[in-house]
């Protein structure tokens, strides 16, 4: 999630108190609290600066770029989908239109063969252009081909790449044009997408090349979102755009100070009417980055003006036990449907003579690597159950509990031995050094590896370079700068999501990032296979057998070293009323909540 999207994106688990990708789901889209409800019974107060407190940045302030929940966080504000997910308890995770008028169903939408989607956008929207413009399925359309641009594509596109009609060698035939503003928006001009076509101006139609029940959930991904026709002026992704954004939702971005603040103002050319998703009570929302965690937790709790929510910063893990103990009704605990933290094995890394390349050696790393010990510093296993392989139980279809590598470091010692490192072996681990569950997971992952021979050394990222300067660079990962690294991730839509966890993670090079997110560069024959056959799979019932042995598969190949599949922890100050959790942007959702009338901020 950590999307990564979505990441992942997208999304900030108690385990990390820092952002996974992508999004983070239940099967209930309930929301549980330490010592209250998640809603509010007062009458909404319009008006006040909502004030948001964080220590990193969003990874691009482009909706078809955007893959990370913090970013997904700051889109909520100011850009729109054709479905998202809304801020009402018990149905977070149920899509409802956004731009769409409806839901599509089976002969109402949706082609008797499952393959063509018909979708108009309802009458209202508009872009904060000069005059104010309609959004229009052709803004659809430029959205989706702006996702495969190859100045930099969006990290999902495993998800639905081989899924739209066309989308395969449209990408293709992008990834051979130069990275300039203007051949890729000649190129995006002149070349049809077949799958993703403008019947008029308020009708995009989708024909995929096998049906997917699950496409209407997959559209609430920013990635395809509108793009205005101003656009083709920048790099997709680029700090460019990121100061001439055009926004369709309630909110426009006044000023954008990368790593600095975030500030956001009404945008006048919507109305609510047009938007049955937000209500944009506050006036105003600006995000201070340069908070740090324990700090933003301190300022939270004192209840000043000028500290409502959190941003990217949860409550620090240590300060939980305590939180719950008094039954504070400002801390929520969301349900997940994640794998966050993870621990990627970087396969193509050059160091110790190509040592992680080496099954044996990744297998003996999942048997010294001591799980318990790191639910305990992450916040203890009542908030992060175990997870021991790739799917979490509340993803719908193939999701199975099994546990290949029972800690053992006596084994993994022998077993390094054997692969030819009697002596033992050092890596490098990549962690944020700004999040104390990330740091602590370093520092417990150091001290109980000695017991296997394993010495691991700390390479620390500030939070915003995490995955944009490291995990997002395979170059980065060939030269060896990394052995290892703590991840996140999460679902990117909800129920029936096996796809979105192996297609961007563990398909091969169709995911290798910037494209995926499969950071370690894991590419087995034997999984593809199955990843590929259950993507297509006739029934739900063979593709939840697939997606089990692809799940076994990716664990004998020990791509990566799961965690838990946590609650996700939130806090705000007392004056923040109507906090509704939103997994898919792991948090409340900004524009939906109001301030009291005493503290309207500043």
């Amino acid at each position: 999630m950590t999307r990564r999207k979505k990441p992942m994106a997208a999304l900030s688990a108690v385990a990390v108190a820092g952002l996974a990708l992508t999004a983070c789901s239940s099967s209930s889209g309930g929301t549980s609290t330490a010592g209250g409800s998640g809603g509010s019974s007062a009458t909404p107060v319009k008006g006040g600066t909502l004030n948001m407190l964080g220590s990193g940045d969003v990874d691009y302030m482009d909706p078809n770029v955007s893959y990370y929940s913090v970013g997904y966080l700051a889109l909520r504000e100011w850009s729109r989908q054709l479905f998202t997910y809304p801020a009402v308890n018990g149905q977070t995770t149920t899509p409802v239109p956004d731009l769409a008028e409806k839901l599509p169903t089976q002969g109402d939408g949706i082609s008797t063969d499952g393959k063509t989607y018909t979708i108009k956008l309802r009458s209202g929207a508009m872009w904060d252009t000069s005059p104010a413009r309609a959004v229009t399925a052709a803004d659809v359309v430029r959205g989706v081909k702006r996702t495969c641009n190859p100045a930099q594509p969006f990290g999902g596109l495993p998800d639905y790449e081989s899924l739209v009609q066309g989308m395969q060698a449209f990408c293709d035939g992008f990834a051979k044009v130069a990275p300039t503003p203007s051949a890729m928006a000649a190129y995006m001009n002149k070349t049809d997408l077949p799958g993703v076509v403008a019947k008029d101006d308020q009708t995009v139609v989708f024909q995929l090349n096998n049906p997917a029940s699950y496409f209407p959930d997959m559209l609430t991904l920013p990635a395809f979102s509108p793009s205005p026709k101003e656009y083709d002026a920048y790099v997709p992704g680029g700090s460019e755009l990121a100061q001439h954004t055009i926004s369709d939702g309630p909110y426009k971005i006044e000023s954008y100070n990368p790593k600095k603040n975030i500030n956001f103002v009404r945008n006048p050319a919507w109305t609510e009417a047009s938007d049955p998703v937000r209500k944009a009570y506050v006036d105003k929302i600006v995000i201070n980055e340069t908070v740090t965690q324990d700090s933003t937790q301190q300022q939270l709790q004192t209840g000043t003006a000028s500290a409502d929510m959190g941003f990217d910063n949860a409550p620090p893990p240590s300060q939980i036990p305590g939180l719950l103990a008094k039954k504070d009704p400002n801390l929520t605990l969301g349900p997940t449907a994640s794998t966050n933290p993870y621990i990627v094995f970087n396969t193509q890394s050059p160091n110790n003579n190509k040592a992680m390349e080496n099954v044996k050696v990744r297998q003996a790393l999942e048997y010294a690597i001591n799980r318990t010990n790191i639910i305990q510093v992450i916040g203890g296993p009542s908030l992060n159950p175990a997870l021991t392989h790739v799917l979490p139980s509340n993803i719908v279809g193939g999701e199975t509990n099994f546990d290949l590598y029972p800690y053992d470091p006596a084994k993994a010692k022998s077993m390094l031995a054997a692969a030819g490192f009697p002596n033992g072996i050092t890596l490098k681990m990549l962690y944020r050094n700004a999040s104390e569950g990330s740091s602590k997971t370093f520092q417990t992952m150091q001290q109980d590896l000695t017991q296997a021979g394993i010495t691991l050394t700390g390479i620390p990222s500030p939070n915003s370079d995490f995955y944009t300067k490291y995990l997002q660079v395979p170059s980065v990962a060939r030269r060896g700068v990394w052995d290892v690294a703590n991840s996140g991730w999460g679902a990117d839509w909800y129920g029936n999501a096996a796809l979105s966890f192996f297609n961007p993670l563990f398909s091969g090079k169709p995911s290798f990032p910037p494209v995926g997110s499969n950071f370690g560069l894991y590419n087995s024959p034997a999984a593809n296979a199955l990843i590929q056959q259950a993507a297509v799979a006739p029934t739900k019932e063979d593709a939840a057998s697939l997606w089990a042995k692809a799940d076994k598969q990716v664990m004998e190949d020990a791509a990566f070293f799961p965690i838990t599949n946590p609650k996700q922890a939130n806090y705000h100050a007392t004056q923040v009323q109507n906090p509704i959790y939103v997994p898919a942007i792991q948090n409340y959702d900004p524009t939906n909540v109001w301030l009291s009338a005493d503290k309207q901020g500043g």
